[in-house]
Parts: structure tokens; C-alpha cells; sequence
């Protein structure tokens, strides 16, 4: 059985780089199921599509590139994982993205073949950034759970477990490992290591790797 092309959808104000962008993936064997100028369109296009991938820039006319991600990805509407491409290294900007739902954030001078790989990384559940922003990020994660957490309450007596493997993984995924780097780690594959999150984070009642980061540095995971 032919394994299904990876759905991907290209979201920028600039019609020629939009169309390039496209036409890379769709040479490299993507299916680009949409592309959008706007951000309006971008979420309009999204929901009739539902790809795997968006490929974002958050620059965009009308509304935002965090806002066009909040609404789709922030509310857990689609299944939909955010790939923001973007001239903008700034660290303001990269967080803001993070923070709204983004998978991962790389810089538009990244080359077709980074590019290409990002996307691939994306769709099965890695967090890509741009050499130097992946530690921007990790640091705002811990800076996060040094702040007082919104009260929790006590934990019920019948609340989920996570078995060992799986708490395993959780402390990889918070010490900023990618799922490839986990699987090597631990000497599964990367489905299993993706199975491990998806049960982990149902377990957890959390919707993204943000809050799953934030939970486990929390619980003090991320140390020896």
C-alpha cells in the first residue's frame, strides 16, 4: 500500500515567492492542496482543505500570521501542524508564533532543500527551527514554568498514569529532542516515539507540544 502524500499549504502575501515555494513542494512529491495571499483566505482554504502542513508566513494582509495559526491550530480545530516561513528572525516573533501554535520557524534564507526537509519534519510531529532559535524557545519554556502556574487542584485519585516509556519520552521531549533524536535515543522507531506523545498528551488532557514542553518542566522532567 502506497503511503498517502504528505497535504501541504502555502500561505504568503507575495506571489512570486508563493508560487516558487508551491512549486518546490509539489516537485518533490508534496500534495499542495491550497495556496492563500491573505490571511482570511488562509483560513477559509485551510478549513475546505485540510492539509497536513502549513507552510505560513506572518506577514500577512487583513489578519496576521498568529492570528490565521490561532484559529486553526490554538482551538485544536484542525489536525493541521504550522510551519512558519518567515524574513523575520526576530525573537518577539519567533515566540509569538510558538506560542500561538507553530510547530517550528524557519528563516525564508533557509535553502529549498532545508526547506524541504522542514516540511517533511513537520508532518511527522517535530518541532524545526532555524539553527540558534530551537534554544530561544527551550529557554522560554523553562522561563514560562518558572512562573506561578494557574492552580491545578489536587490530582484525582483515578487520574491517568503515564507508564515508564512513556515518561521517558516526555523528559527527551523536554530536554528539546527531536522525535528523530528520540527514536535513535531509545531505539524505536519514530511512530512509536509519535504514539508515545499522542497518548501522553490525551492522557495529560494537553493539545500541543507547548503545553506538553511546559507540563514537563513543570514536573522538573527536564533535569537529571
Amino acid at each position: 500500500m502506497t503511503e498517502q502524500p504528505i497535504k501541504v499549504m502555502v500561505v504568503d502575501d507575495h506571489p512570486m515567492w508563493r508560487d516558487a515555494v508551491a512549486r518546490d513542494l509539489a516537485e518533490a512529491g508534496f500534495d499542495v492542496v491550497a495556496t492563500a495571499g491573505d490571511g482570511d483566505q488562509a483560513v477559509r482554504r485551510a478549513r475546505a482543505t485540510s492539509p497536513d502542513v502549513l507552510v505560513l508566513d506572518l506577514n500577512l494582509p487583513g489578519k496576521p500570521g498568529v492570528q490565521v495559526c490561532k484559529e486553526l491550530v490554538g482551538g485544536g480545530e484542525l489536525p493541521v501542524r504550522v510551519l512558519v516561513l518567515s524574513a523575520s528572525g526576530e525573537h518577539a516573533d519567533v515566540l509569538e508564533a510558538v506560542k500561538s501554535g507553530a510547530t517550528g520557524y524557519l528563516l525564508k534564507s533557509a535553502s529549498t532543500a532545508e526547506l524541504l526537509d522542514a516540511v517533511r519534519r513537520t508532518a511527522f510531529g517535530d518541532a524545526v527551527f532555524t539553527p540558534g532559535l530551537a534554544g530561544l524557545v527551550l529557554g522560554e519554556y523553562r522561563r514560562l514554568a518558572a512562573e506561578p502556574a494557574p492552580e491545578r487542584g489536587a490530582p484525582e485519585p483515578n487520574a491517568p498514569r503515564l507508564t515508564e516509556r512513556e515518561t521517558e519520552v516526555l523528559r527527551l521531549v523536554a530536554k528539546g529532542l527531536s522525535y528523530k533524536q528520540i527514536a535513535e535515543r531509545l531505539v524505536i522507531s519514530h511512530r512509536t516515539v509519535q504514539n508515545h506523545v499522542q497518548n501522553t498528551l490525551g492522557k495529560l488532557q494537553l493539545h500541543n507540544r507547548v503545553e506538553l514542553v511546559r507540563y514537563a518542566i513543570e514536573s522538573g522532567l527536564d533535569t537529571p
